[in-house]
């Protein structure tokens, strides 16, 4: 099995991949057998993470637990044939999201009644989404002096190289959409979302005058809007499979080596995590909601969140999951989660360069005063703005924050930190996500968009 047609064309060369694709498809099958026994999504998204898990640790112990797992023949192997699945479906769910959210966002708009205000949506959206990662970054930094990370650290550098920092003001120049087409196809929501605003806009301005002319265009988008949520749900069903090979592929890719070699700041990151998750419930709960309910409601999206490191990926099954358990008007919980998804990240823009800041500060000997303090929540603050809408945010996330403070000459010191992106990226992406979902109930609370009896289970609704 070494020849060219089964090591480079088939990616098969090893009895060991054979039997873990089997596997794969043996777990498969446990999913079908659940669907059709009708056991609920979440308990079946559940059951397929700790599979998933199960799954990892024993392509791990089979490879003797490899210091680099991808250089292993057979785990290499693996991971591109479990990629076929995981990848796949966050493809599928990613070729959703700027049709999901341009045609949404443009029907918000048309059925808005009269006297409510797209402005006040969207300010109070943001400064939600600012604040909660201002005091995720408070956060980080007690966490951070709890752990004493980078405390006894040697100052040996890697590899690792900051990500090219650019001005604010281009960044958020660069969003404003000089063409829509390829802003759709570059995956720039914020620019999607401007473009289709000045559409909706404009459109609901001309049905006054000309409302027999653009009532076509009116019905085409309602009608993409049903089509397009028909087929999201259609992806969304194949999620449990995904689940498995999502992270079954994370934990044989890195490796438990890798794991141990980072303890400490993994350990800080998911205490942090864990904390300002509770910060979201407390928050939920001061609207006078359930925090409970609210995690049962929306358990499928974090389980997501967490296997696929997507926050955008995620973004289709948020809309659904605030629209059909939370009891959201899907409008909101659209709009709300295409901000959310590209600004005022809890976990990439906010715990995430805390964590790393102090590691830095701490290694390097700078003093973590009440000047590094402010300066630090300032700088996350405009950083979780001048992010959005770019790729391997959390990286420029931190480079952003290091420069800011002064620190980016250091970059190379947390080579360490990034080699374990991915374990840290599962709850970094996790709070991502239950930052926009937290936010969309309460913005839905203060707009008066919430139904309880559906918030509660009390009453269904279905998005077809």
């Amino acid at each position: 099995m070494q020849s060219a047609f089964f090591k480079d064309f088939l990616y098969l060369t090893d009895i060991r991949t054979i039997i873990f694709i089997g596997v794969l498809v043996i777990l498969f099958g446990v999913m079908k057998h659940m669907e059709k026994k009708k056991v609920k999504f979440s308990t079946r998204m559940l059951s397929a993470t700790g599979l998933g898990l199960i799954l990892g640790i024993l392509i791990q112990i089979v490879g003797a637990y490899p210091t680099n797992p991808l250089e292993v023949p057979f785990i290499a192997e693996i991971n591109k044939w479990y990629g076929l699945i995981a990848n796949g479906f966050m493809n599928l769910l990613k070729m959703l999201v700027v049709p999901l959210i341009f045609v949404s966002i443009i029907r918000v708009i048309l059925n808005m009644r009269q006297g409510e205000n797209l402005g006040k949506l969207t300010m109070y959206t943001l400064l939600t989404l600012v604040s909660t990662t201002i005091v995720a970054a408070i956060i980080g930094l007690i966490v951070g002096n709890v752990f004493k990370l980078g405390v006894g650290y040697e100052l040996v550098t890697g590899d690792a190289a900051i990500r090219e920092v650019q001005p604010l003001v281009d960044t958020l120049q660069g969003l404003i959409p000089s063409n829509p087409v390829s802003a759709m196809a570059e995956g720039n929501i914020v620019a999607v979302v401007i473009f289709a605003t000045f559409l909706g806009l404009a459109t609901k301005r001309q049905m006054k005058k000309y409302e027999t002319i653009v009532k076509p265009f009116i019905d085409l988008v309602e009608a993409f809007y049903k089509i397009i949520l028909s087929v999201a749900m259609t992806i969304i069903k194949w999620m449990p499979y995904a689940v498995i090979a999502l992270l079954a592929n994370t934990i044989a890719g890195r490796g438990i080596s890798a794991i141990n070699d980072a303890i400490g700041f993994i350990l800080a990151t998911y205490v942090g995590v864990a904390l300002m998750m509770v910060v979201h419930f407390i928050l939920i709960a001061c609207k006078g909601l359930n925090p409970i309910r609210y995690v049962h409601n929306v358990i499928d999206a974090l389980v997501l969140a967490f296997t696929s490191r997507s926050s955008l990926g995620t973004l289709p099954v948020s809309i659904e999951k605030l629209t059909e358990n939370v009891g959201l008007d899907n409008g909101t919980a659209t709009f709300v989660g295409s901000l959310g998804s590209n600004a005022g990240m809890n976990g990439c823009a906010g715990i995430y360069p805390a964590l790393v800041a102090v590691m830095v500060a701490n290694m390097t000997g700078t003093p973590i005063d009440i000047t590094f303090i402010m300066m630090l929540i300032i700088v996350i603050a405009l950083a979780s703005f001048g992010i959005a809408g770019l790729p391997g945010s959390a990286t420029m996330a931190i480079s952003v924050v290091l420069s800011g403070m002064g620190l980016g000459e250091y970059f190379p010191l947390i080579a360490g930190v990034i080699a374990i992106d991915p374990i840290l990226d599962m709850g970094r992406t996790m709070l991502n996500v239950n930052g926009t979902l937290t936010t969309a109930v309460l913005v839905g609370k203060a707009f008066n968009q919430i139904d309880e009896e559906v918030y509660y289970g009390r009453k269904t609704v279905q998005m077809d």
